[in-house]
């Protein structure tokens, strides 16, 4: 028999199987036709290569599961943007909705203000649907004398305006998971994802705003842009605290969130967050931001949204959980809140 002292095994080796054993409910298709409002299905985050390859087979899989339709994230600017549009929309109308980008750095130029409120109305003439904000705004985007810029400054603000006067809601990613910007040391509980991904941590205070600051500065954004149908990405960019989230949403009246790539966060407080959905039953989006697209991904969403079951991996098909070494819970939305959760939201805020 072979054995092993316990201090033998090095953490960084220690792939612990849970011993509890707990009911595994399989969801197959979502309760109710839903629209998928936060994925990447373009050539940005693939180097080059488009993250769904074969669209017939992504139509199919969206078929299978009851997708409705997936708002593409992706669609940038000018050429870029006319190949998504191409490629999605057009060829296959109300199954996808693609946003543009705008590309930040010009406000570094004389003139930069001008050119990307031409970019916005050349983006919307050429039927981009809405506005993609990543992150890189506020984390990375610099101007003219090297500071960063700000989501809340005022130029910003004022393109953002502009999107929304030609009727196109804002989906915005400010910062990153809180774990990202706290110091990399034992109490970090995504160290093993920062390891894999260290241009991830932004707790460098000499370079970037705190999790904090960001947070507040995506706020103001809001609340000085009332007439704006603003999404807050991925739980409003802070699934770890949803008093927070529940306060800008109880301030601002045109904004929204939704659920992308937070499935690891909710699901440590899934009470919490269905207590969430029962008071804003109207300002909650289903959204995955699992890409490539795949059923078993839609599975797990439809499972966590949908069921009681406890104790489950939000990635299943990883040894390792990439987002922290816990289990989660499912959120088992009453079936009366799947439909606005599922689609209606999004229709609304979408205008589709």
């Amino acid at each position: 028999m072979n054995r092993t002292a316990p201090n033998d095994v090095r953490l960084k080796d220690w792939r612990p199987r849970s011993m509890v054993v707990v009911p595994e409910t399989a969801v197959e298709r979502a309760h109710t036709p839903c629209i998928d409002v936060h994925n990447h299905l373009g050539t940005w985050l693939g180097d080059g290569a488009w993250m769904a390859p074969d669209v017939a087979a992504l139509l199919q899989v969206m078929d299978d599961c009851g997708v409705e339709a997936i708002v593409n994230l992706d669609g940038r600017w000018g050429d870029e943007l006319e190949a998504n549009l191409e490629r999605y929309d057009r060829a296959h109308p109300e199954r996808f909705v693609t946003f543009c980008h705008l590309d930040w750095r010009v406000l570094a130029e004389d003139g930069g203000e001008r050119a990307l409120r031409e970019s916005l109305e050349d983006s919307a003439r050429r039927g981009a649907r809405g506005l993609k904000v990543w992150k890189d705004l506020g984390l990375g985007i610099r101007d003219a004398t090297g500071a960063l810029i700000a989501p809340d400054d005022e130029r910003v603000i004022r393109l953002l305006g502009h999107a929304a006067d030609l009727g196109m809601p804002i989906l915005m990613h400010t910062g990153d998971p809180r774990a990202f910007f706290e110091p990399l040391d034992e109490r970090n509980e995504r160290l093993d994802e920062l390891g894999e991904r260290p241009d991830w941590w932004f707790g460098d205070r000499t370079r970037y705003p705190s999790f904090d600051e960001l947070l507040a500065a995506h706020a103001r954004v809001v609340l000085a842009l009332p007439h704006a149908r603003i999404i807050g990405a991925h739980v409003g960019n802070c699934a770890e605290n949803l008093d927070t989230v529940e306060r800008l949403l109880e301030a601002a009246p045109n904004y929204v969130i939704d659920t992308g790539g937070r499935l690891a966060e909710l699901g440590r407080a899934p009470r919490r967050f269905a207590k969430l959905v029962e008071r804003f039953p109207d300002r909650v989006l289903f959204g995955t931001d699992a890409f490539p697209v795949t059923r078993e991904a839609y599975r797990l969403n439809f499972r966590f949204f949908e069921t009681d079951d406890e104790a489950f991996s939000y990635a299943p098909e990883e040894e390792v959980p990439p987002q922290g070494r816990w289990l989660v819970s499912a959120a088992g939305l009453r079936p009366e809140l799947l439909e606005g959760f599922y689609r209606g939201n999004a229709r609304r805020v979408l205008g589709c």
